[in-house]
């Protein structure tokens, strides 16, 4: 019997963090790095303006959006490609620049559509181990070969929140061939304060072999609209509008991402915020012996080795009680550790709440 085939993908699907909970209706969510304050006020007076044109397609070029891109990071506009989240960036960026064979090297624990997207196309992907749960651009480095096509990371890097400096980020770029691209994903740039750090756009906006990253989903608060953008060559660019889906970037997303971009107020609060509690989480949750990066992006890697509780106990106990985590073995597998979101003032009061009830048993 003839039956229809398709190529099989030795590929993981992607899970995401939990976002409820069976018989529960009222649940924190501090599972997948949203934001803590939500969305500006200013997001909010252009999605309730009734005079969207939803039956019209949008913008195919996003070129408004584009343009408050450029302004707000003083970029060439045609430097730029916007995306339904960075997420669909890296999958034209595998697209364009990988065939069967080819390598890709990421971080040993990376965001996961890299890997993903990567395989997808039929490259193969390389790991770099890390030290200590932080990108190593030594190992990386030993990872190079004649086949090695793009390095992605992320900085700071999803799910360890360790980050690389800004010399060791121009040192790797250094030391690689002009052939090979170096993705380099600004996901929680805003966040950072570090002195030590840069951007990966403040750093290689005119480098031609370098490919920059952004996203509104995380500070800016757009998770469900889907948008984010790219920062590359114009040579780059141009061959990634040829593959690009029309339409892309819908108009609410445009124009929700457009007033986000205007709002320094509410981004300063939300750094604000994310510094307060990061570093009220980090100090409590020491007191329980479960150890976290430095405070860099708006999560914390929690590291159960010294605790007397096991992270998969501590995650089901949490559950229960009606908050959600992200646990680190699906996908990451990172054993005995999970990964804590930064959330409103009330989520995170009542995080260590819990937490307290728990460890009184």
């Amino acid at each position: 019997m003839t039956t229809i085939k398709f190529r099989k993908i030795d590929i993981e699907a992607y899970k995401p963090g939990k976002s409820s909970i069976r018989k529960l209706k009222k649940v924190i969510k501090l599972s997948a790095n949203e934001s803590a304050l939500g969305v500006s006020a200013r997001v909010k007076k252009i999605i309730s303006n009734k005079n969207l044109n939803f039956f019209r397609y949008p913008d195919s070029k996003s070129k408004e959006l584009r343009d408050q891109i450029s302004k707000k990071f003083q970029c060439d506009k045609e430097k730029i490609i916007c995306g339904a989240g960075s997420d669909e960036v890296i999958q034209m960026l595998c697209q364009l620049f990988l065939k069967p064979k080819d390598e890709v090297i990421v971080p040993q624990f990376s965001f996961l559509m890299y890997r993903i997207y990567a395989k997808i196309v039929g490259a193969k992907v390389i790991f770099a181990k890390e030290k200590k749960f932080k990108v190593s651009t030594s190992e990386i480095l030993k990872k190079v070969t004649k086949k090695t096509k793009i390095i992605f990371l992320a900085n700071p890097n999803n799910p360890t929140g360790t980050y690389l400096t800004k010399i060791e980020l121009i040192k790797l770029r250094k030391k690689l061939r002009k052939n090979i691209l170096l993705v380099v994903d600004d996901a929680y740039a805003e966040y950072m304060k570090n002195l030590d750090y840069k951007s990966g756009l403040d750093l290689f906006k005119n480098k031609e072999n370098v490919f920059i990253l952004r996203t509104f989903s995380k500070i800016y608060g757009l998770s469900s609209l889907r948008v984010g953008w790219g920062h590359g060559s114009k040579k780059i660019i141009n061959a990634l509008n040829i593959i690009k889906p029309p339409f892309n970037v819908n108009e609410v997303a445009q124009k929700a991402a457009i007033e986000s971009l205007k709002d320094d107020k509410f981004i300063s609060r939300s750094i604000k915020h994310n510094i307060l509690y990061a570093t009220k989480l980090r100090d409590f949750l020491n007191n329980y012996d479960i150890n976290s990066n430095k405070v860099s992006a708006n999560f914390l890697l929690l590291d159960f080795t010294k605790c007397k509780l096991k992270a998969k106990y501590f995650y089901k106990k949490l559950k229960m009680k009606g908050v959600i985590l992200r646990s680190t073995e699906d996908g990451y597998k990172i054993k005995n550790m999970l990964r804590l979101t930064i959330g409103s003032k009330k989520e995170n009061l009542k995080f260590m709440q819990v937490t307290k009830s728990i460890f009184k048993r």
